[in-house]
């Protein structure tokens, strides 16, 4: 613990920029690495899945990625289940340079209303291409919709906010009854963010299958200058493994999957994220880079376009390639953000790894 003044103490936290993985002994060929990531009854190629943001997924690019032995998870609270055709508005906002004026424009094309029957067609477009389906709602519009996207035959439903409890005290609104929820959806649900051991240990006694942790988007978020709220990742992510295996001590062998959701801009960061325990990655600015991203080269969260209090802004990436280089490479640049597959093989390669659950034990230093 830290001192601050006389009488406040803090702990010590790091985010992905403080650590770095340490090679072992033994190195690998890359072909000698499995990175198969199974949740549920789904097995996936790699444990990468594109975040739900409007920037990044579209019904196309989710199929596009689950062609590509990934998860694609489509926001069902954003354009396209609020208009039958947003892509006339994702080209104005494309063209709005000004960050005061993109932001509110933004307020006023997401103050459209949320069709539900919008939700069922965009399910179903994924679906019938053949690839795992998977639709995100915040929490507080599950109970309005959560019947429709159950009916839509998803594979996963992810519960995402910026900070997710099992505990939500409010008395203007009834809160969502996490537990209550879960237990009675026929599908398996993947809910948060969350950032500490007992907020995770709480979300994992919901019954979900997968925790995220994190606050949703490094690259857009501005959570810490707004509310003044952040946990550095790599200590969150650290915290939160230690509650899942808490967690499978105390139900006598439940695995929860623990996904990073934030500050997984480049592919290093994938590398430490499942270093310091993490089971998947759920990445977005990447992806955002690609050139079938309905953003066309912007990136932006849902806090971009809050009615009262917006947190975040778009940024700005360009494209540097499709979502295969983005995501298999081969890559055109030095940067990290292209071949995230291949990144994170040859990681786990040069330190001896064979697979996510060993390289979760891999060893890590501290930059002072």
């Amino acid at each position: 613990m830290i001192e601050i003044g006389r009488s406040k103490r803090a702990v010590e936290v790091f985010g992905f920029d403080d650590i770095a993985i340490v090679p072992n002994r033994r190195t690998r060929g890359i072909e000698e690495v499995n990175l198969t990531w199974k949740i549920d009854a789904l097995t996936f190629d790699f444990p990468i899945i594109a975040a739900p943001m409007d920037s990044v997924m579209s019904p196309q690019t989710a199929i596009a990625i689950g062609k590509l032995g990934s998860l694609g998870v489509l926001n069902l609270e954003g354009l396209w289940t609020r208009y039958e055709d947003p892509r006339p508005l994702l080209e104005e906002l494309a063209d709005i340079e000004d960050q005061a004026a993109a932001t509110k424009r933004m307020q006023e094309i997401y103050a459209a209303p949320i069709q539900a029957e919008l939700i069922s067609e965009r399910m179903n477009q994924i679906r019938d291409a053949g690839v795992p389906v998977a639709g995100s709602l915040s929490p507080q519009t599950c109970a309005e919709f959560a019947n429709v996207v159950e009916r839509a035959g998803v594979d996963f439903f992810v519960i995402r906010g910026t900070t997710v409890s099992a505990e939500h005290v409010s008395k203007i609104a009834e809160p969502l009854n996490l537990k209550q929820f879960i237990y009675h959806l026929d599908v398996p649900v993947i809910v948060g963010g969350c950032a500490t051991y007992q907020s995770a240990l709480h979300l994992m006694r919901t019954g979900a299958a997968g925790v995220l942790v994190g606050f949703g988007g490094g690259a857009t978020g501005r959570n810490r200058r707004v509310l003044g709220v952040e946990v550095p990742m790599a200590s969150a992510l650290a915290d939160v493994a230690a509650a899942r295996r808490d967690y499978l001590d105390e139900s006598g062998g439940r695995y929860v999957h623990v996904i990073a959701d934030g500050a997984l801009g480049r592919s290093g960061d994938i590398a430490k994220a499942i270093g310091c325990g993490a089971d998947a990655v759920m990445v977005g600015s990447p992806f955002a880079r690609a050139a079938e991203a309905p953003g066309r080269g912007y990136h932006w969260g849902v806090e971009a376009w809050h009615p009262s209090l917006p947190r975040g802004e778009r940024v700005r990436f360009g494209i540097i390639g499709s979502l295969e280089e983005i995501l298999l490479g081969p890559s055109h640049t030095t940067d990290g953000t292209m071949n995230l597959v291949g990144a994170l093989r040859k990681a786990m390669a040069t330190t001896g790894y064979s697979d996510v659950k060993e390289f979760q034990r891999v060893d890590l230093v501290v930059h002072r």
